[in-house]
């Protein structure tokens, strides 16, 4: 038996705002440790017998963003899953399935989203082992976290009759799942004893998994795998058959096959887990001073109690502060009260409406070449900062509404000029007028750092026609 990490990467984390963005989601961030939540979920297995490297599943817009995090943790290839769009969970679930069940019929999945903590790593290890094994007799498991107070954030699921089989009664079948409850409820069912927090965690076998997504959900399985057979393989990552997948319906795994099947087994799990769901969460699972406070980078307090002040780009000071959430960024500052965490969503759907790019993106946009960063901007003017890796090369491309002028800062770079190629080094410059075919490379060792001064109408990001691209980008 082989066990197969599967790795759900499609969440947005909206709720930490503004540190979490849509093109740079939490699990792409090192909320905890030196590590992204990606690269932590990727290594929880380490140590494991018979445990393959993972599948990752995650939207396009995202995966040289997860190719590099994967590099950048010393795991082998990266196996990546490409969605063309989100359907939730019981189609990328469904997806991994058809990739997993040509690797052998006995292949166990571990399917885990990639926003995750678990503290506890040897405690969550030995609860893979009961799940494998009762993944391996043909359950569907699911992960119930053992709840340390009555939540109302989370659903949560009632076990049943305990199983006596793999050799451990610390496994139940599953009584029934429950949306997230008012405070009356959930303390009820804390107080019983008999109901876990849905931590979004399964095992099965990938073939068990078809069989029952196709009893259930038919449409999904057939739809799942229609786009998966005309699939076709790009660098490190396979990209489903996009306009199949567009038209499969959107379900989670609860809803598709968990809460209908009769295979379903739940493993309680007490292992520091937190789904890391807004800034009072990971303030509860941070590590803080005597006062109560988490504090991260240039931050001073006076009088401040059980705040958490995250400051990435200047110097913050609160003074008087209790219960709150200051978090810094380049260009965004969010101040709330521990208790209205939640909310953020509602800040960021506002900024989405009223088109502001600070849902979007941050300052620093990374890009599969590098990184470009805003540095000034006005009518008709905008100044970026960027650095290209080395070997790396930007698309050989064109602006119908805008010139550029290239300051070389470090290294060296090789310009693609219309008919013209040559080189520019440090303190040298070159001119791109409007409407002039041209790229950017760099040729060197060190990587390549530059100002951009560009002109013109219009300067937003998508008045780039491309003719060639080594990244394969539209």
């Amino acid at each position: 038996m082989a066990v197969y990490p599967v790795i759900l990467s499609g969440g947005s984390g909206t709720r930490l705002w503004p540190l979490s963005r849509e093109h740079y989601p939490k699990q792409l961030l090192p909320l905890l440790r030196d590590r992204s939540l990606l690269q932590e979920t990727a290594m929880r297995l380490d140590g494991l017998d018979s445990v393959a490297e993972p599948l990752y599943v995650c939207n396009e817009e995202h995966r040289f963003l997860v190719a590099e995090q994967v590099r950048q943790a010393g795991r082998g290839a990266a196996r990546i899953l490409l969605e063309p769009v989100g359907r939730n969970t019981a189609p990328a679930m469904t997806l991994a399935a058809l990739a997993l069940a040509k690797d052998g019929p006995d292949a166990v999945m571990l399917v885990m989203p990639a926003d995750h903590i678990i503290q506890d790593r040897a405690a969550f290890q030995r609860a893979v082992v009961r799940g494998a094994a009762l993944a391996l007799e043909g359950h569907l498991v699911t992960f119930g976290i053992v709840p340390i107070a009555p939540e109302t954030g989370f659903g949560y699921i009632q076990r049943g009759q305990p199983l006596g089989t793999a050799g451990s009664d610390m496994a139940y079948r599953v009584g029934r799942f429950v949306e997230k409850p008012d405070s009356t409820t959930a303390q009820h069912y804390v107080g019983t004893g008999e109901y876990y927090w849905n931590s979004g965690i399964f095992m099965a076998r990938a073939a068990v998994w078809l069989e029952e997504i196709a009893r259930y959900r038919p449409d999904i399985e057939q739809a799942c795998t229609r786009a998966y057979e005309r699939g076709q393989k790009d660098a490190d990552f396979f990209r489903v058959a996009r306009e199949t997948f567009t038209a499969c319906a959107s379900d989670s795994i609860d809803y598709a096959v968990m809460e209908k099947t009769d295979r379903a087994v739940v493993v309680p799990l007490d292992a520091g887990w937190s789904d890391v769901g807004a800034w009072s969460s990971l303030w509860q699972v941070s590590e803080r001073d005597e006062q109560g406070n988490v504090l991260e980078g240039d931050v001073e307090v006076h009088e401040t109690r059980n705040t958490l002040l995250i400051a990435q780009h200047r110097l913050v000071a609160a003074i008087g502060l209790e219960d709150m959430i200051v978090v810094e960024t380049a260009d965004a500052v969010l101040v709330a009260h521990k208790d209205r965490a939640q909310d953020v969503k509602e800040i960021v759907s506002r900024l989405k409406k009223n088109g502001r790019e600070e849902y979007r993106t941050h300052r620093k946009v990374l890009r599969p070449w590098g990184s470009y960063e805003g540095v000034d901007t006005g009518a008709r003017f905008q100044v970026k900062r960027i650095v290209v890796k080395p070997g790396a090369a930007l698309s050989l491309q064109m602006h119908h509404h805008r010139a550029e002028h290239w300051i070389v800062v470090t290294g060296t770079a090789r310009v693609t000029r219309g008919d013209e190629v040559f080189l520019i080094s440090e303190n040298q410059s070159t001119y791109i007028p409007l409407g002039t075919r041209h790229r950017l490379e760099n040729p060197g060792t060190i990587p390549l750092e530059m100002i951009e001064v560009q002109s013109g109408a219009y300067l937003g990001e998508d008045d780039i026609v491309r003719f060639e691209d080594l990244y394969n980008r539209g």
